[in-house]
């Protein structure tokens, strides 16, 4: 069994770094203005899918496993009038991520099925699988944020 708990750690780390590569691939060549700039009227900005992920990670892994205390304010992750500077928001996300690395090198082979539940999350029974759920999700908006880049470039 530990063989089988190493390669999972290693293999869900190295995908969250990869996540944190790709991200910054895209949103650091941005300005301040072009990172929080919505470049469609009906869509987020790359800095405010930044913020959600970086909330998502530190509610549903930092807060309910690694128990750090974090409160989610998810609504103020899309809609903060006044948000910080993009190298701040992208400190928070690394700080983000070093938690979910470091928790998830925490983890025994016992943790992995431990039961999990949080608010928004019924999905997700067990540890793995918010692991799972939240490294799915942060780059999807990796993707998101790929073309938002993409559309910034051209304009």
């Amino acid at each position: 069994m530990p063989v089988v708990n190493d390669t999972v750690a290693n293999g869900l780390a190295a995908y969250y770094e990869y996540v944190a590569v790709q991200l910054h691939q895209w949103v650091d060549p941005l300005s301040n203005e072009q990172f929080w700039r919505k470049p469609y009227v009906y869509g987020n900005s790359a800095g405010h899918l930044v913020l959600h992920v970086t909330g998502n990670l530190n509610y549903y892994i930092g807060a309910r496993v690694a128990e750090t205390g974090y409160r989610r304010d998810r609504d103020r992750e899309f809609t903060d009038k006044q948000p910080p500077q993009k190298d701040e928001a992208l400190r928070a996300f690394d700080r983000a991520i070093a938690m979910v690395v470091a928790t998830i090198r925490k983890q025994s082979p016992t943790d992995w099925g431990k039961a999990y539940t949080a608010e928004r999350e019924p999905e997700a029974a067990d540890r793995f699988q918010i692991f799972l759920r939240c490294a799915g999700h942060a780059y999807h908006h990796v993707g998101q944020i790929v073309y938002l880049s993409r559309e910034l470039a051209r304009t």
